[in-house]
């Protein structure tokens, strides 16, 4: 989607601090992060958000959360454990109208979130 700003980012329009990128998978740390790990994963296919995928996008979501969980021990998090979240909506805290999730870990994560 051409005003996107992640599909920007996954097409390498913007800069920004990659941890991890594939053939479907980007990852970048949040420019502002809400924890001492903030990294936002997305799918390079553009989707609006969690409501907007079909099954044929089982397996890139799918491998977008193993990829997480790859970073999350790359960063050192998988002792103390991590967060793992997707906002679909206004309400919710979406921001950006692409399918992203964020991974946060670093720092004690209260319960409920927000």
């Amino acid at each position: 989607m051409a005003d996107c700003v992640f599909c920007k980012i996954a097409d390498g329009q913007i800069k920004s601090d990659i941890v991890h990128q594939d053939e479907d998978v980007v990852a970048f740390r949040d420019i502002n992060p809400q924890a001492p790990v903030h990294i936002v994963l997305i799918p390079r296919v553009h989707h609006g958000s969690l409501n907007a995928l079909g099954v044929e996008d089982d397996t890139t979501i799918g491998y977008l959360i193993r990829v997480a969980a790859k970073i999350a021990r790359d960063e050192g998090l998988w002792e103390q454990g991590y967060r793992l979240v997707a906002n679909t909506g206004a309400a919710a805290g979406q921001s950006v109208d692409h399918v992203h999730f964020h991974l946060l870990g670093g720092r004690d994560l209260g319960w409920p979130p927000g």
